[in-house]
C-alpha cells in the first residue's frame, strides 16, 4: 500500500474531518517550501490533527499503510528539515492546532502546552503570570514549541540558561506505531532508567512526534542593562567576556560580538540604523545584564565592568542604553545582519560551534583561509561568543549569480568551513539542526560511533523508517 492509496486517505479524511485533513494543492503549497525558499517538496496530504489521540491515530494508520510522515510545527526551520521531498509519498502533518497552553504553575516555575503553541504566545502566557520563559529567537511569531524541541534550538540567552532542552522538564510523544509516550509530570529524582525525553529533544521528528511539553519558566525580569562596547579585536572580546563573568557574574545573560563589515552591512541596509558609538571599531560586543531583583544594582555592575575593561585596554569605547528603546535598538542591529548579508547577494550561510576558549583564533584563522582560497569572497562571522556558536557567512564573489554559486562553487566552501570546524573539534549545526542540508555533511564528517549508535536508536524505535525520511540521518534503504 501507498500513500495514494484511497483507502488510505479516505481513513485519514474520515479520521480528522474536513478541518484536520486535505489533499487540496493550494492550501498545501505555503506548507511545502521552507520558509528561506531552499527547498521545496511535495506531499499526499495535509493532516491537522486536533489533540494527541488524533496524532496517534493517524501515525497508527500511517504505520498500517506504510506511509511516510513529515512532522511540521511553524515551518521556520533553517535546515530544511520540516519539508517532504519530491516524491509525493509522504504524509505532511501539522502540529499547529496543538496550540492549549495550560495553567502557569507560578509555585514551581514550570507551564504545560501542546507542541503547536507559537514561542510568542508562550512568551505572553509566562508574563502574565510574573514570569518568563528564557528563550527567544527572531522568529517568535512563527516557531512552535514543537519544533524548537526537534531541533534543540537556542537563541541568545543560551549562556545564562541553556538550549531548549534545559528548558524541558516533560515530555510527551507519539511513536511510529502510534503509541502515546507520555511523561510531562516532572520529578527532581527519578532514578528509573534512562532519561527518555532526551532521546527526542534534537532528534528532528525522526524518533517521534513530540505533542506536549512541560517547560521550566523563570522569574520575570526586573531591570535590564544593554551595553555596546567597541573593540580592537575579536580576542580583546573574549577577554571582555571573562571580565564580564568575573564582575557581573549570574547577571550575564547575553554576549554577542560581530565586527565592523557585519555592522557596516546593517548600517547600509536598513534606512533607521544608527551606528551605537561615535568613532569606527574593527569589533563590537553586545552584552546584556539582568536581574528579577528591582533593588539590584545593575547600573553600577555595568558601569564597574566597563571601567576595569577601560584601564586595562580591553574596549576602546562604550555606550550603555539609556532606555527602553535604545536597547531594543542596539539588539536590533545585532537581529537584522542576516538579513543585510543575504541583500549583498548570492552567499552561503554557517551555523557552527567550537570550544568557547577558542571561538576568538578560529574566528580569526577560518577568516584568513577562507578568502585566501576563495578570492572575491567575504567572510563574514558573528554570533554568540560566550557560548562558542559563530554564524560564519561567506559572500560570493561579484558578480555571482544567486542561486548558481550556491549550488556551484558555494557547496565547496561550505564543505571547506565544515572542514575546518571539524578540525578544530567544534561542530557544523550548533542550534539550526541537521534537517536534508547538513544530512550528507555529518554522514561525510560525524564520529562514526556516534552515528553508528544514533542509527541503531532510529531503527529500533522507528524500524519501517516512516518518521521524517531523508532527515538527520543518511537514508537506509526503504522509506527512511
Amino acid at each position: 500500500m501507498s500513500a495514494t492509496d484511497p483507502s488510505f486517505l479516505s481513513a485519514a479524511a474520515k479520521l480528522l474531518g474536513p478541518r484536520g485533513f486535505t489533499t487540496d494543492p493550494e492550501l498545501m503549497a505555503p506548507w511545502l517550501t521552507d520558509w528561506r525558499g531552499r527547498y521545496t517538496g511535495q506531499a499526499c496530504a495535509l493532516a491537522s490533527p486536533a489533540d494527541t489521540r488524533e496524532v496517534a491515530a493517524l501515525v497508527a494508520l500511517c504505520a498500517r499503510h506504510g506511509v511516510a510522515i513529515v512532522p511540521q510545527g511553524g515551518n521556520s526551520g533553517m535546515s530544511g528539515g520540516a519539508t517532504p521531498d519530491n516524491s509525493g509519498e509522504a504524509l505532511l502533518l501539522s502540529l499547529r492546532r496543538l496550540n492549549t497552553i495550560g495553567e502557569v504553575d507560578a509555585g514551581a516555575r514550570q507551564i504545560t502546552c501542546g507542541a503547536g503553541v507559537v514561542l510568542q504566545n508562550l512568551h505572553e502566557a509566562a508574563g502574565n503570570a510574573g514570569l518568563r520563559f528564557p528563550l527567544t529567537l527572531g522568529g517568535k511569531g512563527s516557531a512552535t514549541v514543537g519544533g524548537l524541541i526537534a531541533t534543540n534550538a537556542g537563541g541568545s540567552q543560551v549562556l545564562r540558561h541553556g538550549l531548549m532542552r534545559t528548558q524541558v522538564l516533560g515530555l510527551e510523544a507519539v511513536l511510529s506505531d502510534g503509541t502515546i509516550w507520555s511523561a510531562l509530570t516532572p520529578l527532581k529524582k527519578d532514578n528509573r532508567g534512562f532519561d527518555l525525553k532526551q532521546l527526542f529533544i534534537g532528534s528532528e521528528g525522526t524518533l517521534g512526534i513530540t505533542t506536549a511539553a512541560t517547560l521550566k519558566l523563570e522569574p520575570a525580569v526586573a531591570q535590564r542593562i544593554v551595553v555596546w562596547a567597541g573593540l580592537a579585536s575579536i580576542t580583546h572580546a573574549r577577554e571582555l567576556l571573562l571580565l564580564a563573568e568575573s564582575t557581573a557574574g549570574d547577571a550575564l545573560e547575553g554576549f554577542e560580538v560581530l565586527p565592523k563589515n557585519c555592522l557596516d552591512a546593517v548600517l547600509t541596509n536598513v534606512p533607521t540604523a544608527r551606528p551605537p558609538l561615535a568613532d569606527p571599531h574593527a569589533w563590537h560586543a553586545l552584552i546584556e545584564l539582568v536581574s528579577s531583583d528591582p533593588a539590584a544594582d545593575l547600573q553600577g555592575r555595568a558601569e564597574h565592568m566597563l571601567a576595569e575593561a577601560l584601564a586595562v585596554g580591553v574596549i576602546e569605547d562604550a555606550a550603555l542604553a539609556a532606555s527602553e528603546a535604545q536597547a531594543e535598538a542596539f539588539w536590533s542591529l545585532r537581529e537584522s545582519i542576516s538579513g543585510a548579508l543575504r541583500a549583498k547577494g548570492a552567499a552561503v550561510q554557517h551555523d557552527i560551534s567550537v570550544p568557547v576558549a577558542q571561538m576568538a583564533d578560529f574566528v580569526t584563522f577560518a577568516i584568513a583561509e577562507v578568502e585566501q582560497k576563495w578570492p572575491g569572497c567575504r567572510a563574514f562571522a558573528f554570533g554568540h561568543l560566550g557560548d562558542g556558536n559563530v554564524h560564519f557567512h561567506v559572500t560570493a564573489p561579484p558578480g555571482a549569480v544567486r542561486g548558481t554559486w550556491e549550488a556551484g562553487p558555494g557547496k565547496a566552501v561550505s564543505a571547506m568551513v565544515h572542514d575546518l570546524v571539524t578540525g578544530w573539534h567544534g561542530s557544523i549545526s550548533a542550534e539550526h539542526g541537521i534537517g536534508q542540508m547538513k544530512r550528507d555533511e555529518l554522514a561525510r564528517l560525524g564520529d562514526p560511533v556516534a552515528l553508528g549508535l544514533m542509527e541503531r536508536v532510529k531503527a529500533a524505535l522507528d524500524p519501517a523508517g516512516l518518521l521524517n525520511p531523508g532527515k538527520l540521518l543518511a537514508p537506509r534503504g526503504g522509506n527512511a
